[in-house]
C-alpha cells in the first residue's frame, strides 16, 4: 500500500500510529520517500483518453479531439465525484442507454449522480426532464459543472430533489446501499418503466435479485470485467 501526505512530518506520525495497531502484525513499514515535483496536470491528463460505450457514442476529455465516426460525444473532465466513463459500470449504465435508441419524452432520474455523466448520457440521447441527485454537495456541483459543459439541461440535488414517477431509474451505486434502496427506487419507476442498476459484482446477483423481488423481478443484461448490470421493467 502507498499513502501520499502534504509533509513528511504527517507520513512520520500516521507511520508511528499504524505501527502499534493490532491489525499492523506482520506487515511492516518501507519506506517513507519524498515524491518529486512534476507537471500534475499533464501526467493526469496522459492517464485519460476517449473511451468508446458503442462506435458512435464516446466520452471524450476536453484535451481530446471526438474521433471520427463519434455521433454522440460526453465531454468530461476527471475531477472529485465519481463517474469518468472508465470503469465497467459506468461504460454499461451508459451502453444501456444508446441501446434504447432514443429517451425522447421520457422523465430519468440518476440516483448516486457523480459526475452526472448517466444524467447527461441521457440528455445526449433526448431526455428533457431529469433529476440528478446524490447524498454529495461535491457530485452534485460537479453535475451542474458537468452538465453546463455539455449544453444538457438537468436539475442537480440532494436526494430529496428526486419526486414522483419516472420513465428511467438509473443508479450506479454499490450492492450494499442498492440493496437498501431497493423500496425507494422501484417506488420512482413507473408502469412500464425501466430499472437500471450498477456497481454489482456478478456474484451478488442473486442477493440483489431477491432484494428486489418483492417489487420488481431483475436480470442480468449486460456483464463486464466481473461486473454487471441489472435491469426490471415495471
Amino acid at each position: 500500500m502507498i499513502a501520499l501526505f502534504q509533509d513528511e512530518a504527517g507520513a512520520r506520525d500516521a507511520a508511528e500510529v499504524l505501527s502499534v495497531q493490532d491489525f499492523f502484525e506482520g506487515c511492516e513499514l518501507v519506506g517513507v520517500a519524498e515524491v518529486p515535483e512534476q507537471d500534475w496536470v499533464r501526467l493526469t491528463q496522459s492517464q485519460f483518453a476517449p473511451v468508446d460505450i458503442t462506435p458512435q457514442f464516446w466520452i471524450v476529455p476536453s484535451w481530446h479531439e471526438p474521433p471520427a465516426g463519434a455521433k454522440q460525444v460526453i465531454r468530461l473532465d476527471p475531477g472529485l465525484a465519481f463517474g469518468t466513463g472508465t470503469h465497467p459500470t459506468t461504460r454499461m449504465c451508459l451502453r444501456w442507454i444508446a441501446r434504447q435508441g432514443s429517451l425522447a419524452g421520457q422523465r430519468v432520474l440518476d440516483y448516486g449522480c457523480g459526475s452526472g455523466i448517466l444524467a447527461i448520457g441521457a440528455a445526449k440521447f433526448g431526455a428533457t426532464d431529469i433529476d440528478a441527485v446524490d447524498i454529495d454537495e461535491a457530485a452534485v456541483e460537479s453535475t451542474r459543472l458537468n452538465a453546463d459543459a455539455n449544453g444538457a439541461t438537468l436539475n442537480a440535488g440532494l436526494p430529496d430533489a428526486a419526486n414522483g414517477g419516472y420513465q428511467v431509474v438509473l443508479a450506479n451505486i454499490l450492492a450494499t446501499p442498492l440493496k437498501v434502496l431497493a423500496p425507494l427506487l422501484c417506488n420512482h419507476v413507473v408502469p412500464g418503466g425501466a430499472l437500471v442498476l450498477a456497481g454489482i459484482l456478478e456474484r451478488q446477483a442473486q442477493e440483489l435479485k431477491e432484494a428486489y423481488a418483492p417489487y420488481l423481478q431483475l436480470e442480468v443484461s449486460d456483464a463486464e470485467d466481473g461486473w454487471i448490470l441489472m435491469t426490471a421493467r415495471r
